[in-house]
């Protein structure tokens, strides 16, 4: 069996909190490929094989940090380990997981099937456990608590966050996403643009919300995205996107 005080020094996501996405990620990987023989090359492989499949650079993003985080707890790549120890890993993964979603185990164990996928290795080549997905029905808010929200925010700005992610039914992602030229005034459409899985739709712009939007780019200024404030070119950081949206919720 593992042990937790172990597995809690090989990485300890709590303690890289502070760190940006992108540096704790590579952080990661430089010290597998540093410290784990043939971890360089699987990871070659593994992005290669993730780009032909049609997968995102999240997504490898995603399941690499997972699979360098098992490769550096037991110092050697994850298709040499056997049954037992990868049911310990993800036992004690599973155990310390602070939230009901177990986010860290599911990508772990999704990380591990893409890689024996690409390796042209069986699914019980390790004996990986199903993942059930959870039936939830959401929460929808009525029309009058929607208005509530919209009636407590201060800036313009949290009014058309909430107002697009609730009247066009647009995800954190697609809406610090948004460029000026996928509004259609005219048609009263918004083209949303690779999406989750790659996808483009369209979404209905209400006149309401075409108002507000007008007023919006009327006071800011924007030039490319809709809503400014990443040093890197891209839209708002999604972080803070989510920060005013419930800061204006409350």
């Amino acid at each position: 069996m593992v042990k937790i005080s172990n597995f809690k020094q090989t990485i300890n996501y709590d303690n890289e909190k502070k760190l940006p996405a992108e540096p704790r990620y590579n952080k990661f990987l430089n010290r597998a490929c540093r410290e784990v023989a043939g971890f360089e090359l699987l990871l070659q492989r593994f992005e290669r094989n993730v780009s032909i499949l049609g997968r995102s650079a999240r997504t490898f993003d995603n399941y690499s940090r997972h699979i360098a985080a098992l490769a550096i707890h037991f110092g050697c790549l994850p298709t040499e380990l056997d049954e037992d120890q990868i049911k310990d890993y993800l036992y004690e993964l599973q155990q310390r997981s602070k939230t009901p979603s177990q986010t860290y185990f599911k990508h772990t164990v999704y990380g591990l099937r893409f890689l024996l996928k690409g390796e042209g290795l069986p699914y019980d080549h390790l004996h990986l456990p199903a993942i059930k997905k959870d039936t939830k029905l959401p929460t929808v808010l009525s029309k009058q608590e929607v208005w509530q929200m919209l009636h407590h925010c201060n800036l313009l700005k949290h009014k058309i966050l909430i107002g697009l992610l609730y009247g066009c039914g647009l995800r954190c992602m697609e809406v610090r996403s948004i460029r000026l030229q996928d509004m259609d005034f005219d048609r009263k459409i918004l083209h949303i643009k690779q999406s989750k899985g790659r996808k483009d739709r369209i979404v209905p712009l209400s006149e309401h919300l075409i108002r507000g939007l007008k007023k919006y780019i009327a006071a800011e200024h924007p030039l490319d995205w809709l809503f400014n404030g990443n040093p890197n070119g891209r839209g708002m950081p999604i972080l803070r996107l989510r920060w005013n949206t419930c800061t204006s919720a409350n």
